[in-house]
């Protein structure tokens, strides 16, 4: 593990190795999100040599899409103000980064996108419970408990309509990423005046952000494959050069 990663309560903190150009608040997906600083090694490390501040949020997934938002918004509203008292918070807004679920719990942040650069959406995913976790929906439905998410899909897409302000999004896309539905997204952001959303489409799947490079670790560098790194690089290049391009607008 990079010595640069530490935890801090439920966030991941990854500093560059000289004077950060700005902060990623980043959200994970699924289960992937219990570690991010294993599961999305490579992503966000690639993202810290470009010299960004991480702060990533672990979490395991509940049906409270809305309470989870809420949680993930505040610790990281509250990881900024301790680092605005130490004179160490990176200049400018923060950079909020999702993947699959995490794009989600960042839409429905409860400022509205406001207090950010933008927001960059990997393989945006937004399925019922029934489709996403079938045995828990269905054992939901014979126990009388929740067994959909909330917000649900169609009210998470009418909430982001009405009620997301953020203009700048990247939506990124993988060629290979047969659950992928950023477009119905763009559709729904694009739709709001003064929108100037984006999707760009890369070769991947759906787990292409998700890289630790573990077989590198454990085996050396004979062992990994040069084609999964390329794809990471290419990834965090082009969430870098979209941030500078926003900021620089």
């Amino acid at each position: 593990m990079s010595t640069r990663w530490r935890q801090q309560g439920a966030l991941w903190l990854l500093e560059p190795s000289g004077r950060p150009q700005g902060l990623v608040e980043f959200i994970g997906g699924s289960y992937l999100a219990a570690r991010p600083d294993l599961s999305y090694r490579r992503l966000l490390e690639a993202l810290a040599q470009r010299g960004w501040r991480v702060h990533a949020w672990s979490y395991v997934p509940g049906f409270d899409h809305q309470a989870q938002a809420n949680s993930a918004w505040s610790l990281f509203r509250d990881q900024r103000r301790s680092l605005a008292e130490l004179d160490a918070l990176p200049a400018g807004e923060p950079l909020r980064l999702g993947h699959s679920l995490g794009c989600k719990l960042h839409l429905l942040a409860p400022d509205g996108g406001r207090r950010a650069r933008g927001l960059v959406a990997l393989s945006f995913n937004n399925f019922s419970a029934e489709r996403s976790v079938p045995l828990l929906a269905e054992l939901g439905q014979q126990l009388r408990f929740r067994s959909e998410f909330s917000p649900s899909p169609g009210e998470t897409l009418r909430q982001v309509a009405a009620s997301y302000r953020q203009p700048r999004n990247l939506l990124v896309r993988f060629n290979r990423d047969g659950i992928d539905q950023s477009p119905r997204l763009l559709d729904v952001l694009q739709q709001r005046p003064d929108d100037a959303s984006t999707l760009l489409e890369l070769p991947g799947d759906h787990l292409t952000p998700a890289s630790g490079g573990l077989r590198r670790q454990l085996l050396g560098e004979w062992a990994d494959d040069p084609a999964r790194q390329r794809q990471i690089e290419r990834l965090a290049q082009a969430i870098d050069d979209w941030s500078q391009d926003q900021t620089r607008s």
